[in-house]
């Protein structure tokens, strides 16, 4: 087999691969064991043709093509992984000579990542934050228990801080106009519970059923939602009903009433457990992502735009169903971020940009650490999600091809980031 090989562009790759018949010989023989299975010549169990048969009775329209298109795939895939070509599409390709199984000559074009120059990573040092869970936290964690577990008597009086009460509210804006997402129908809220923008729940202290009030806020300027962060928004309330909460002692019984336990203090401990492992979860994740930042920064990658398109498509696609989970539509989100469609992408390309990077920097550090997942390793996972999902459906999801071709790259790159980690931290 010859290989001409040129880069018209940084990202872009051109071949010319020329296969003579010893190239060809075991492309054909794999094609007429394929084919095997569909000739059908007297005296011959189906499927036990000889191949030599196979050759003679079979449509040789069907054969050139068959063997065309997997000749060219085997060869093609052959000179990428022995160039080292880091391929983001399929290739265009154009057959310029094909003799019948000993000659075929043809050009592939494909769009590729362009060099990746990392950093001396392993010189790195970040020191792993330590956590820590405060009596104070379980403290919050038991209230927020008791609160969930406390019995509610409608009361007639004015309300006051750690009362319920459900409201109507509208929220409109300086123009008279009413503002998406700021208002609600039965809407329970706990005073105190800050749950709601700076200075809407005291404006609620003191009121009684019945009772409406009309009171202006301006927004945070780190709102959420751009178009009302740092605006005033006029809000009319109508008290629905006010209850009070009379919250369950905390003692044994409440320990039992709560889950498995025998006493206080096991509930207390199971807290402060839970809170730990959850803190340390987090922490590892964003020192992992720090970590992996840093790198990137410091590495040079030529990204081909096409990847960087496909990132800001899968980030709008996840941002889209959130909304839907909302009750609010696209168009209605646009409107409240006070963006067009095109300008929305553009807010999404450099974030777009970063994790690409990101994962193009940890699949380098990967292959250059000779890293990979085995066999065993992904029947394993795969095996321990099973055991988590007992729905038929799901764990059919998890035979597909594709998604264990997605969990193999989640396993490879825990193994990257454990590996840099043991780096950075010696």
């Amino acid at each position: 087999m010859q290989v001409k090989k040129s880069f018209p562009e940084d990202m872009l790759a051109e071949l010319t691969i020329s296969a003579n018949q010893a190239d060809l010989e075991p492309i054909k023989q794999h094609v007429l064991k394929h084919l095997q299975k569909r000739v059908k010549v007297a005296g011959f169990r189906e499927g036990n043709v000889p191949l030599a048969l196979v050759e003679k009775n079979v449509d040789q329209n069907v054969m050139q093509t068959e063997f065309i298109e997997e000749a060219i795939n085997h060869l093609y895939m052959s000179v990428a992984k022995e160039l080292r070509l880091k391929p983001v599409a399929q290739p265009e390709v154009s057959v310029k000579k094909f003799v019948p199984y000993s000659e075929l000559e043809f050009e592939a074009k494909v769009e590729i990542i362009g060099d990746i120059k990392l950093p001396n990573y392993k010189q790195i040092k970040k020191a792993k934050p330590t956590v820590t869970v405060t009596a104070d936290d379980v403290k919050d964690v038991l209230q927020n228990l008791q609160l969930r577990a406390a019995d509610k008597k409608t009361v007639e009086r004015a309300s006051k801080d750690g009362d319920e009460i459900w409201i109507d509210f509208t929220g409109k804006d300086a123009k008279g106009e009413p503002v998406n997402g700021a208002d609600g129908k039965d809407y329970p809220l706990i005073l105190g519970s800050n749950t709601f923008i700076p200075g809407f729940e005291p404006n609620l202290m003191g009121l009684k059923t019945g009772d409406e009030k009309t009171f202006t806020l301006k927004f945070p300027k780190d709102y959420g939602v751009k178009a009302i962060a740092g605006t005033s928004v006029t809000f009319a309330v109508t008290v629905k009903k006010v209850q009070e909460l009379v919250p369950p002692k905390l003692d044994d019984a409440f320990a039992v009433q709560s889950g498995p336990f025998k006493t206080l203090a096991e509930l207390k401990s199971d807290i402060k457990k839970q809170l730990t492992q959850q803190r340390q979860y987090d922490s590892d994740k964003a020192y992992e992502n720090e970590l992996v930042t840093e790198i990137a920064a410091q590495a040079k990658v030529a990204i081909p735009k096409r990847l960087i398109d496909e990132q800001v498509a899968r980030l709008e696609e996840e941002e889209r169903r959130n909304l839907t989970y909302r009750g609010q539509t696209w168009e209605e989100h646009l409107k409240d971020e006070g963006v067009t469609a095109e300008e929305h992408r553009a807010q999404k390309r450099p974030a777009a940009t970063e994790s690409v990077k990101a994962g193009l920097v940890l699949s380098e550090i990967a292959e250059a650490e000779g890293l990979n997942v085995t066999p065993d390793e992904l029947e394993v996972r795969l095996q321990l999600l099973k055991g988590q999902y007992k729905d038929a459906a799901m764990q059919g999801e998890l035979d597909k091809p594709e998604n264990q071709r997605d969990i193999a790259s989640q396993i490879l790159t825990e193994k990257t980031l454990s590996k840099l980690t043991d780096y950075v931290t010696k």
